[in-house]
């Protein structure tokens, strides 16, 4: 339920405080006081749209925060799933600056103006004079009928699954043109791919190939400056190594003079080793270069065929053509299986959507049965209010395709007066009539929903005297299960409510404002004795407010 309700900087309202109680609150007030204002502002923490043009000073932001009593923990899964604090006593909060821009919290949590609207209307439902258009919304027809159906888990399973089918279809559709797309282009891609296959190209080739290539080039110059190096070595008069050995018998001459030589003596030793062994690899080089005319073409042949492979593919080297060759390999084995794929999930969408037919006939079975007892209801509730030859009729239609909703379509038809045949509420329901019927429908949907608290906005108008009275009754009925707020100008009605709030004007000359006060039961009895006659009622005036609140 609704605590309270602080309001700050909003239309004629500098600053303003409301407490409500539990079952029926009634405001009332003089035209133009202000009572849609403070409805306005509530609006706001549900969600609606926001003015700045609307403020009471446009030097300072404009705040409203209700703070709701939450009974039960209906709501505790939305805030879990939301990362909100959840408190058995709730604010939500609404900020909005001079230029127009807003902030929203839930327990001094910021949150997006969506989640706001999204727990504000499992806290209340606002239902005024204007808002009689819902009536002939086809989603609200439906829920209506939903709300007696008693299958709120099996309407939230269908949906889900509903949901699950429509995503798993456009995926299948995208799997398909997927496939189509790449069958268009298979033969270019086999191509690709054989062409890489055939060239069964190694890592590190081309590397390998281009130093053989500089060999084979100029294994002419590479062979004869092998053999000066040879010759220089081991062969010319006198070879490095003969001047290396002579050097070696003159330190070996020494050595016993002198402890130091002998050291130059090994390094000497080992350095003769060294050049043997240059010498015998540069031999073995030298006759293992040899210049192939037919080797050389084969190797260049193999390059060609890689640069040519590299340029067609826009790549500088071989192991980007083998990248390439693995993709080309994955596309076509993932078109391969595309049609696997794509024919097994036809089948368990049709499967899911066999499922969800089932649920659908149930929904509409379960939506069969509660259609008598909304007609019922609702007549009953009508008849209380002065409206004996009322008649509420809900016509279910079968949809050939499955919608969000299952496979019904519901519309909802009306008259007032026997003998007259049902017809579109819009066409046949007068103002009052149109009140009344909805104060029907929803007074039967707040006997099925836990929805806390409900506000009707003037909702008596074109009714008077006894159909009044029995419109306060109905909504006094309300109250005993929840709380209701109504803002009303009848004194039937009025006198009703279990709290009764009164809308003033203050002047002071220079600027008008909105106040509020709760009414203590001798000044209800005065207010009422004027909704009855007017300013400064008479005794018996007063004696029917008396009597209408007893």
């Amino acid at each position: 339920m609704l605590q309270k309700l602080s309001i700050r900087n909003y239309a004629l309202i500098d600053s303003l405080d409301i407490e409500f109680d539990e079952g029926l609150n009634i405001i009332t007030g003089e035209t133009g006081a202000g009572k849609s204002i403070i409805l306005g502002a509530l609006s706001l923490i549900l969600g609606q749209r926001a003015e700045s043009k609307y403020f009471f000073s446009q030097d300072k932001k404009c705040i409203i925060e209700g703070t709701f009593l939450l009974a039960d923990e209906n709501l505790k899964t939305i805030f879990e799933e939301n990362d909100l604090d959840f408190f058995n006593e709730t604010s939500l909060r609404r900020e909005i600056s001079i230029d127009g821009k807003s902030r929203s919290f839930i327990n001094d949590t910021p949150v997006n103006l969506t989640l706001l609207k999204q727990i504000g209307e499992k806290l209340i439902d606002i239902h005024s004079q204007h808002a009689t258009q819902e009536i002939n919304d086809s989603d609200f027809q439906l829920l209506i009928v939903d709300s007696l159906s008693n299958h709120n888990s099996l309407l939230l399973d269908y949906r889900n699954g509903f949901k699950k089918l429509k995503s798993e279809v456009s995926r299948l559709k995208k799997l398909i043109s997927d496939a189509d797309e790449a069958r268009s282009r298979q033969d270019y891609e086999q191509f690709l791919f054989n062409e890489l296959e055939q060239a069964n190209i190694k890592e590190g080739e081309q590397e390998e190939l281009e130093q053989e290539l500089e060999r084979l080039t100029h294994a002419e110059t590479i062979k004869r400056a092998l053999l000066t190096a040879s010759g220089l070595l081991t062969e010319s008069e006198p070879s490095a190594l003969q001047l290396l050995k002579e050097a070696q018998i003159q330190f070996q001459g020494i050595e016993k003079f002198d402890s130091s030589i002998n050291t130059l003596f090994e390094r000497l030793r080992s350095s003769i080793i060294e050049i043997k062994d240059i010498a015998d690899e540069t031999s073995a080089i030298e006759e293992n270069t040899l210049h192939s005319a037919e080797r050389l073409e084969i190797v260049n042949q193999r390059l060609d065929l890689f640069y040519s492979l590299q340029q067609k593919h826009r790549v500088a080297d071989n192991q980007a053509l083998l990248i390439i060759k693995e993709e080309l390999e994955r596309d076509l084995n993932q078109l391969l299986s595309s049609d696997e794929n794509i024919e097994l999930l036809q089948k368990q969408n049709e499967q899911l959507k066999n499922e969800l037919t089932k649920q659908a006939l149930q929904l509409s079975a379960n939506r069969k049965k509660a259609i008598k007892l909304v007609e019922e209801q609702t007549a009953n509730t009508l008849k209380r209010v002065g409206m004996p030859n009322a008649k509420l009729v809900l016509a279910q239609t079968a949809v050939t395709e499955l919608n969000s909703d299952g496979l019904d379509e519901i519309s909802l038809l009306f008259t007032a007066n026997a003998g007259q045949a049902p017809a579109p509420v819009n066409k046949v329901a007068s103002g009052g009539e149109l009140s009344r019927l909805m104060l029907a429908i929803k007074a039967l949907l707040a006997k099925h929903t836990s929805l806390p608290t409900i506000i009707f906005d003037e909702i008596d108008t074109g009714i008077s005297g006894e159909t009044a009275l029995k419109v306060g009754e109905v909504i006094a009925d309300l109250g005993n299960n929840m709380q209701v707020i109504s803002i009303t100008h009848l004194p039937q009605i009025a006198a009703k409510g279990k709290s009764h709030y009164f809308v003033h004007k203050n002047e002071d000359g220079k600027k008008t404002t909105t106040g509020i006060r709760k009414l203590n039961e001798e000044e209800r009895v005065g207010v009422i004795a004027e909704m009855l006659s007017g300013k400064n009622p008479g005794i018996s005036a007063i004696e029917n407010a008396k009597e209408l609140l007893r």
